[in-house]
């Protein structure tokens, strides 16, 4: 369950997006998540179905993999779905 704070900023988040884009409307999503093969295909597994272009890149350590998905999204609430949920992947950061 999202805290209240976390609402918060996926529903300004959301005006934001519906008040200056035309939709649909091309979206990057951007992501860090620590190094760990299933945590990166659990991110890929989420846009599958979407026409994605995913790219990926391992940091200089090795321990973080950023990822960034490049795709045309309908709406803002599509875009706030796939924020949604990528976020129950443990570790994931969303840029």
């Amino acid at each position: 369950m999202e805290d209240k704070k976390t609402a918060d900023f996926y529903k300004r988040l959301e005006d934001n997006l519906a008040l200056n884009t035309q939709w649909p409307a091309p979206y990057l999503y951007k992501f860090i998540v620590p190094s760990d093969a299933e945590k990166v295909a659990a991110i890929e597994t989420v846009f599958k179905n979407q026409s994605a272009k995913i790219s990926s890149r391992v940091s200089s350590k090795g321990s973080f993999t950023s990822i960034s998905v490049s795709l045309v999204v309908k709406n803002p609430e599509a875009v706030i779905a796939n924020y949604r949920a990528v976020a129950q992947i443990e570790g994931v950061i969303s840029l």
